[in-house]
């Protein structure tokens, strides 16, 4: 529903830009995060959530109370939670004897709950614990993903969506070389562990024009093991991955992008006389006198046959 056709329309210009920024836009910015906690929660998962807020720096929003919330059974409460801070995503972390150092990462669409995943932390080593300079705030990170597992697994498909959705900022059409300054590592091993690893991207003198690339790594280091898993439905899913009418990229016909951003082009021509084609000039291919007067005496036959024919098919 547009802001024209609300009940409660808005009676200041400022209540209209508001309620025009929340309405669905054509280019999305970055999405909004939560974090806060179950019930009970250890040191562990305090201080993961507080990493990933400060990764998510300024579009996030750290819930300091308690929740009592069973996530899987009811998701009424998160959903309040994620419509009342304007969030798409957010993060949970919770600890019980039957699902110790738990976090359960989900989505929102249409303030209502899309798919999350649960997941558990094994083992983890906070920013705190790397004695190194860290990255600017609000810094767009480089995701890389590694392991066929990601491809193969339809969790884990979801899960990197989910990190995705979860680090990705404003989009850019042009990034230069400085501009990356972080990297997330996330790795699928094949006994089912997922490693996520954090470094800060180092240019260093090289003698040439490119730098020399180094990594430092500046945390978390966390270590995690799938659990329970609550994944969209496909109509549901397809009408959130839906793109408007002005994103939509109209097929040129003959023309194709290549997977590096190539544009090629199939051009059309008529069929070609080989022997009208202007070659190179050269003094050894000119013809001879001769020639030129057996080409003269060929023609005139030609013509005189061609007269002939004529006067026979219309003699009047």
């Amino acid at each position: 529903m547009s802001v024209l056709q609300r009940v409660a329309k808005p009676k200041t210009r400022r209540g209209k830009r508001v309620l025009l920024k929340k309405e669905p836009q054509v280019i999305e910015g970055p999405k909004r995060a939560i974090f806060f906690k179950g019930r009970k929660s250890s040191d562990k998962l305090r201080s993961l959530l507080k990493d990933f807020y400060d990764f998510k720096k300024p579009d996030g929003v750290n819930l300091s109370r308690k929740n009592d919330i069973t996530i899987f059974e009811n998701v009424k409460p998160v959903e309040d939670f994620c419509r009342k801070h304007d969030a798409a995503l957010f993060m949970m972390g919770s600890h019980s004897k039957k699902r110790p150092d738990n976090l359960v990462v989900g989505r929102m669409f249409n303030d209502t709950l899309l798919d999350m995943v649960e997941l558990y932390v094994e083992s983890y080593q906070g920013l705190k614990e790397f004695a190194t300079s860290k990255i600017t705030l609000g810094i767009k990170p480089c995701l890389l993903f590694n392991g066929a597992l990601w491809e193969q697994s339809p969790d884990l498909q979801q899960l990197k969506s989910m990190f995705i959705d979860f680090f990705h900022r404003e989009y850019v059409e042009n990034v230069r070389l400085q501009g990356i300054e972080h990297t997330i590592s996330f790795n699928a091993t094949p006994d089912g562990k997922i490693l996520v690893r954090s470094y800060k991207v180092l240019l260093k003198k090289s003698g040439m024009r490119t730098p020399r690339v180094e990594l430092e790594e500046i945390g978390p280091r966390v270590d995690f093991s799938l659990r329970r898993t609550k994944l969209a439905d496909e109509d549901l899913m397809k009408e959130a991955c839906k793109k408007p009418k002005e994103l939509k990229v109209t097929k040129k016909k003959n023309i194709s992008t290549d997977k590096l951003g190539t544009t090629h082009g199939r051009i059309h021509l008529g069929k070609q006389d080989v022997m009208k084609l202007q070659t190179r000039k050269m003094k050894g291919l000119k013809k001879t006198s001769a020639e030129r007067k057996a080409e003269k005496t060929k023609l005139k036959k030609v013509f005189a046959v061609n007269n002939e024919i004529n006067q026979v098919v219309s003699p009047f």
